[in-house]
Parts: C-alpha cells; structure tokens; sequence
C-alpha cells in the first residue's frame, strides 16, 4: 500500500510539474508566433501593394541567404527539418540565435514572393525557445527534448489554428510509425495554450466546414482509396522535387548568396510564364480549391518546383504550407478527372499529402475534422493511411528515423534516419508482393534492388 502511495505521489507531481511547463511553452510560442505573423502579414499588406513585387525575388533570396551564411546557419531552408535534426543529433539542444535570424530571413523569403510557409518557421522558432527556456532551467537532455517537442506543436497549433493535431503532429513527426506518448500530455496543453494565447492577440484563422453526407458505399471506398494512391504518388512528387533542387543548386558552388540570386532570378523568369500564384504561402489557391473552385491541372506540380527552388536557393521558411497548397490542388485535379465533387476531394488532398509527405497520418487525420468536420474524417483518415503508406519509406523531412518497416516484403534498417536507409525486397518469398517482383524480374531481365542486396534466407 505504501509502496504504491509513493508511485502515486510521483506520478502526481510529474504530471503538475509538466501541466506548468507546458503551459509556460505555450504561452512563449503564442506570443512569439502572433508577433512573428503579424509581421509578416503587415510585409506582405506592404509588398503585395505593388503588382511586381516579385522582382525583388533576387535581392529578398539574397539577403536572406545572406543571413543565414554569416548569422545563423540553422535558419536556413525550412524549419522542421532542422528541429527534428538537434532532438536525434544533439540531445535538443537548438541556438536561441535562430529566433531573431529565422523571423526576419521567412519575411523577407515570404514578402518578396517566395514559395514557403509559416508553419516551419513557427515550429522552429517555439523549439529554439523551448530549448533557451531548458537551458535557464538546467534541464536534463531527457526533458529538453520534451520541451522542444512542445515547442514543435504550438508552433503548428497557433499558425493553423489546429491545437489537437498541432500537439500530435509534434509527438508523431520525430519518428516514422512511432508516437512518443510521453510527450502528449505536456504537447496537448502546449498546442491548446499557443492557440488561445495566438487568438487573444487577434490571429485569425479559417476554417472550411463540407456540406458532406457520407455515403457508405463500397464504391465511395474504393474511390477514396484510390484518391490516398494519388496522393501518395503526389506526397513522392513533392519529395522528389525537393531533392533534384537540391542537387540542382549545389551545381553553382557554395555561396549562398550568389545562389539566391540565381534562384530569385529563375523565379522570376518563371512567374512571368505561369501566374502570381505559385508566390508566397498560396493561401488564396488553397481558399479557391476548398470552396470546390476548378483549378488549372499542373498547379500542384508547379508549387512543388516553386517551392524547391525558393528553399534551395537561399530562401527561408516553412515547406507545411505548400504541402497544404499541393495536397488541395491535386486533390481538386483528382475530383475533376473523375467527376466528383471538388471541394470534398481537396480537403481529403490537403491532409492526405501532409500525410504522406510528412508521415503524419494521425495528425493529418484529425486535423481533418479540425478543418473540415467530422463527417468527412473517416474517410479523410483511410486517404491519409493510404498515402502514408504509398510514400514508403521517404519523407521531406529526411533526418526522420523509421520505427517501423511500411511493408513486410521490404528490407530496410528499423531505427536509422530516413536519409542513410537503405532498401531491398524479399523476392523469394510467397506473397504477392514477391511473386510479382519475380515475374518483373524474368520479364526484364533484371536483378536490380536498392541498397544492400537481398538475403534469401530472411
């Protein structure tokens, strides 16, 4: 009895202590989100008042490049990536010198017509904050990566108004198949307290209720099924793109300013051809698309190479939004080839591509009726799992590490990040799976794999 007192006792006062932390964490990351947007929205009334605002496109990458060159190296590209980074590398600990740099180099990306997002920045930002408030606290490795989780989900939880799917997007991001259960106390209070905290100071959000009946249908089903193989197939576009503007701006050496100006100068060039729309965080695409408006088919691709070459090429900011903006449109493209509805299909897109590029599907699972209502969410749920799963085993965010293998007749190595993993498949075995690679095997004549080669004894 007395043992279990103590146990209870324990238990008690760590759930206070973390109560308090976490509700100190979203009162910081409220704050320093609702400054940080109110800045840029100000930018952008500023800039945007000229229709070639975008001209600055050069000059706004260069600064920014600038920047990140001689300031603070960690604020460049997007924000995530690097959080999840400095909890797997380095116990957590992320420089406080990010803040000031991170928020003045997304304005400047962002109102001179850059392709990226708030929602990375704020993230980043709340981690790097969460990390200063560790260290004046004297906080163990352990708990400074809990605090800098926190951070994570208030930081998503204020700039989309999502506080629930803010707090799991935090715990499930770090980790491909895994949640950190640990976390979800602290980050659910964390999220709820940057969102009210955000909203007290006049951030405004929007929300997109669907006049959706649901209809339990096995062909309905199918249909979403076949929309999270799209969407998957989109989430591995996005991915893609990333990784060629990557390869494709380590092409002109190391100077990052020199970069930004050549990217700013593309961007420009490209802009001309196609539309204003590609520029900034889109929000106005997304708007369009989720109000069931008909959206030109390439848009979706045309965002992911905006966005790859803003963020390669010397820019600043978060790659969240975009996705957003990919998953919307595509999806818009999904219901207008198959004659269904529009804006029930962009809202599936516009979670499911989080999900797949992200390996979020819970998160992107209930941010869905967070925006959307919860009588789409089941079926936005199936799309997610199905293009989380259709990814495979690649993530925007590369420094992810695998918990989990997506498919049994893939080899790859459980607990390293997504970056250093290699791939191969079970070709002898009696599945499906293994007897359609062997047929593709005899039909072209190769032996191909990825990575290490196949062990025909597993």
């Amino acid at each position: 009895m007395k043992k279990g007192l103590i146990e209870e006792s324990i238990l008690f006062i760590s759930i206070l202590k973390w109560v308090v932390i976490a509700t100190g964490i979203g009162i910081i990351v409220g704050l320093s989100t609702a400054l940080f947007l109110t800045l840029l929205n100000r930018s952008l009334v500023f800039s945007t008042g000229y229709s070639h605002y975008f001209l600055l496109l050069p000059v706004g990458l260069a600064i920014s490049a600038l920047a990140t060159q001689y300031l603070e190296s960690d604020a460049k590209g997007y924000g995530i990536e690097k959080v999840i980074a400095a909890v797997h590398r380095n116990g957590g600990r992320i420089n406080v010198g990010i803040v000031p740099v991170k928020l003045l180099t997304t304005i400047i990306t962002i109102a001179t017509g850059g392709s990226a997002g708030q929602v990375g920045p704020c993230g980043q930002i709340g981690a790097s904050l969460s990390s200063f408030v560790a260290d004046l606290f004297k906080l163990d490795d352990n708990d400074r990566k809990k605090i800098v989780i926190c951070g994570i989900s208030a930081g998503f939880a204020a700039v989309l108004g999502a506080p629930f799917s803010g707090a799991i997007f935090g715990v499930e991001v770090l980790f491909v198949g895994s949640l950190l259960y640990e976390v979800l106390l602290p980050s659910f209070i964390a999220g709820i307290t940057s969102y009210q905290i955000a909203s007290l100071l006049g951030i405004h959000y929007e929300f997109y209720p669907l006049n959706f009946t649901p209809t339990l249908s096995e062909m309905f089903i199918l249909k979403i099924v076949l929309a999270g193989i799209f969407f998957g197939i989109c989430s591995l576009i996005v991915i893609e793109a990333m990784k060629t503007g990557k390869r494709f701006s380590e092409k002109f050496g190391k100077s990052l300013p020199l970069k930004g100006l050549i990217g700013g100068t593309i961007l420009i060039g490209t802009t001309y051809i196609f539309s204003k729309q590609f520029l900034g965080s889109g929000l106005e695409t997304i708007q369009a698309s989720l109000r069931g408006e008909e959206i030109v088919f390439y848009v979706f691709f045309l965002k992911a190479v905006f966005t790859s070459i803003t963020l390669n090429f010397g820019g600043s900011g978060g790659l969240i939004m975009p996705v957003l903006f990919i998953g919307a449109t595509s999806g818009s493209l999904f219901g207008s080839m198959l004659g269904l509805d529009r804006a029930t299909f962009a809202a599936v897109g516009f979670v499911s591509l989080l999900a797949g590029a992200a390996n979020t599907p819970i998160a992107a699972s209930i941010l869905a009726v967070e925006f959307f209502g919860s009588a789409i969410a089941p079926y936005a749920a199936v799309a997610c799992i199905v293009s989380f799963l259709m990814t495979g085993h690649r993530s925007v965010f590369p420094t992810q590490v695998l918990a989990f293998k997506k498919s049994a007749s893939v080899n790859v190595e459980v607990g390293s990040d997504l970056d250093h993993i290699q791939t191969s498949f079970k070709r002898r075995d009696k599945s499906l799976v293994g007897i359609i690679l062997r047929v593709s095997e005899k039909l072209t004549g190769a032996h191909g794999k990825s990575g290490k080669p196949d062990n025909p004894d597993r």
